[in-house]
This record gives C-alpha cells, sequence and structure tokens, in this order.
C-alpha cells in the first residue's frame, strides 16, 4: 500500500518537480543543458553488448565506487549515474585519470517519478544494477524488478534512525531491501539492522571507502604551494558546512594571537558558497586565484577536487559536516590515508564505522566545541612527534579491505552474466 501511495504521489508531483530543477539549475545545483536527464531523456546511444549500472548520490560514493570500477573487466560498458553537479564535475577529472572514460559513461539519475524512472530504463537497459550506500528509490528499483534487472546494494548503509523509520513500515521495507539479489552491508551494524528487517540475502561486511586510493594531487601545484608557504604553521577545515566556517574562524582567532603567521584553510562542501563565505569571512578565495594572506589569516579553497593537494600540504585537518547537530559527517579516512592528524565534532553519524575504526587506532580525535578543537589544533601545530604518530596510525588503519573491490566485481559480474 505504501509503495503504492509513494508511486501516485510522485506521478502527481511531477510538474512541481520540473519547476524544482528549473530552481535548482538557477542556483548552480544543476547543469541547465542536463536537465532532461533528470527527467530520463537522454538521446545518447546504449552501449553495445552487456551494460551495468550503478548509482552513487554525489561525491563521497562516487569516490568509494573507483576502485571497484577499476576491478570490473575493461570489456564491459559502465553506466554510472549520480544526483549532484559536485560529483559530475570530480568524475569529469578522475574517470580520465585512471584511465576509465571510455567505458564509464556518466549521467544524472532521474528523479523518482514512475514515467521518468521508466524512460530511463527502457533506454538504457541495463543487464544489472548496483546502488551505493542508502540510494533506495522505490520506483526505480519496482522498474528494475518488472524488467527483471538484477540489483546490488553496494556498501549498504542503514543508519539507526532511517532503521526506525523503516521498522514502521515492515512489509515496504523488506518488498525493497528483499528485492536486492545481493546486498553487502558496510559494517556490522548494517548488516544488523538489514538482517532485523527480514533481509536474508547478506554478503560479508566490508566497507569499500576502506578500500579507496589516495586522493590525487599534481606535484607541479603541491610543490608551487609548498614553496609559497614554506615553513608556516597551517592547518586546514575541510568539507564544512553552514555554521562552521564561523567556528573555524573563531578557532583562528584563538590560535593566530600566539601564532602571528598561521594559515588557516576553509573548504566549503558546496564550492558554489565561496562568494558568501568570502565575504563574511574577509578570506581570500583560491577560485579566483587569489593567494592565501601573508600574515595570520584565512584562505578559501573554493575549488573542486583539490583535497588531494590540500591534505599532502596540510598536516592538521578537521572533517566538518561534525560540529554542529544533525551533522553526519564527511570522510576522516580521505586525509587519515595520506598520513594527516584528524580531528572531527560529534554529529558523524554517517561514517560511525569509519570514525570508530581510526579513533581505536589512535588516528582520530573527537572534539565536542570551538574551544576543544582550538586546543586540538595547537597541540598538533606545537607537537610535531605526536602529529606524525597520529598520521602514521591512520595510514596504517585506513589501509584495509583491499581485496574488498574485486569480490564485489565478481558478485556484479555474475549478476550481468544471469
Amino acid at each position: 500500500m505504501l509503495a503504492t501511495l509513494y508511486a501516485a504521489a510522485t506521478r502527481l508531483a511531477a510538474p512541481l518537480l520540473r519547476v524544482h530543477l528549473r530552481r535548482r539549475a538557477r542556483r548552480g545545483k544543476e547543469i541547465a543543458a542536463r536537465l532532461p536527464e533528470r527527467e530520463g531523456i537522454d538521446p545518447t546511444p546504449r552501449p553495445p553488448g552487456r551494460l551495468l549500472w550503478l548509482h552513487a548520490a554525489s561525491v563521497g560514493e562516487s569516490l568509494s565506487l573507483l576502485p571497484l570500477l577499476q576491478a570490473l573487466p575493461a570489456d564491459l560498458a559502465v553506466l554510472l549515474t549520480t544526483g549532484t553537479v559536485t560529483s559530475a564535475g570530480l568524475l569529469a577529472t578522475r574517470l580520465p585519470q585512471l584511465g576509465l572514460a571510455d567505458r564509464v559513461r556518466h549521467r544524472f539519475v532521474p528523479l523518482d517519478v514512475p514515467a521518468w524512472a521508466a524512460r530511463f530504463l527502457d533506454h538504457w537497459r541495463p543487464d544489472a544494477a548496483g546502488f551505493v550506500e542508502s540510494e533506495i528509490w522505490p520506483n526505480l528499483l519496482r522498474g528494475c524488478q518488472r524488467r527483471g534487472i538484477p540489483t546490488m546494494l553496494i556498501n549498504a548503509r542503514l543508519s539507526a534512525s532511517s532503521f526506525a523509520r523503516w521498522q514502521r513500515a515492515p512489509r515496504t521495507a523488506l518488498a525493497l531491501f528483499g528485492g536486492f539479489a545481493q546486498v553487502q552491508p558496510q559494517s556490522a551494524d548494517d548488516a544488523a539492522r538489514l538482517a532485523a528487517l527480514g533481509v536474508r540475502n547478506l554478503l560479508p561486511v566490508g566497507n569499500l571507502k576502506f578500500a579507496a586510493e589516495p586522493l590525487p594531487a599534481a606535484p607541479e601545484a603541491l610543490a608551487a604551494l609548498q614553496a609559497l608557504l614554506g615553513d608556516r604553521p597551517v592547518w586546514l577545515a575541510a568539507s564544512t558546512h553552514a555554521g562552521e566556517e564561523a567556528l573555524i574562524a573563531a578557532v583562528h582567532a584563538d590560535l593566530a594571537a600566539t601564532r602571528p603567521r598561521l594559515l588557516t584553510i576553509i573548504v566549503p562542501r558546496h564550492p558554489e558558497r565561496g562568494a558568501d563565505l568570502a565575504a563574511r569571512l574577509a578570506a581570500p578565495r583560491r577560485s579566483l586565484h587569489q593567494p592565501p594572506p601573508e600574515d595570520a589569516g584565512l584562505w578559501l579553497a573554493d575549488t573542486m577536487g583539490e583535497l588531494g593537494l590540500l591534505f599532502r600540504l596540510c598536516p592538521v585537518v578537521f572533517v566538518g559536516k561534525s560540529l554542529l547537530p544533525p551533522g553526519g559527517g564527511q570522510n576522516p579516512l580521505e586525509p587519515a590515508r595520506l598520513g594527516c592528524a584528524v580531528a572531527v565534532g560529534p554529529y558523524t553519524g554517517n561514517f560511525d564505522a569509519a570514525c570508530a575504526t581510526l579513533q581505536a587506532a589512535g588516528a582520530l580525535a573527537v572534539v565536542a566545541d570551538q574551544a576543544t578543537l582550538s586546543l586540538w589544533v595547537a597541540d598538533m601545530l606545537d607537537h610535531a612527534n605526536a602529529r606524525a604518530a597520529m598520521g602514521h596510525a591512520g595510514q596504517a588503519a585506513a589501509a584495509g579491505a583491499a581485496s574488498l573491490p574485486g569480490q564485489l566485481a565478481a558478485t556484479l559480474l555474475a549478476l550481468v552474466a544471469a
């Protein structure tokens, strides 16, 4: 019943969703020329032969798929969909770097309207589909089931709050989750919650984010920034969200009182916020090629695809979307993998397993607020040995799951051939 009501509601909402998409395009959250893709309209021809469709929500999920894409055979065509402009920009850079651009095609996923989902599936006709983490779209999933397209839930994540909501609709939950041919949980907690909903086709636990390669960086760009900054103290607030930047600026003010050349680099999760943040923080913007201040100050790195560069530049990193509720966190494994000392705030629900692993290894600090973040950054800046020990522990802890991409690739290939 709930699935039927959902399908009817999304069908009726189609005109409003078109207006919503146009508004998002005006704000830079959609690409105007590619809005038809969001309705399942795409003149791009389907590649011949077998086709695997993989869907990831945004940047973090897309990055986690890269090792899996590399593990798939070179003669298998892959359709990779995402839902954000930032993920599209990232993939436009990373797929060619990894030699995947010829066989992996990126498109935007259609919104979950029955007719749009049907149009998408009828055009692309995938032989199998994989959805990453918590991408549960009923109309797309039901469309796959009706067409006999086997599906897999990869790196499945089911938070405690989502689990509680699904428990109130157990039949609908089982109809959706039970429709996957394979479900691969990313943690023991996720596996237990899925099993409690009645899911039986569970693969062994494993987190693809632990299998990722270090984020890349152009050596010449890194050398230029290292020469520019010299030996001045520097730390980085990465993937920050609204409200956190003001707290980071306050931390900088605390620390700069005794560190006259301190540079604090802020990387907002959404670069389109750059102009507004620069005005409020009086900070130069890297996206406009403005250099960092010569004396103590803030530098806004409102660019895409440069975290690998900045993590190599800054040995002390705070990962955002974690200081203010409801938070949710961003991926702490990325800086840990590059040997950074890493801190997060208390609100990291989307990355609890990764945070717990790093914290148990002595590679992650959890700070409660602005004051404790100031103390932690000061400690890391002032004690090189402690900073290095934390970084080495992070590299070791983040190196797990090396065999997981190959295992998942084999499972997906079996579904493609089914």
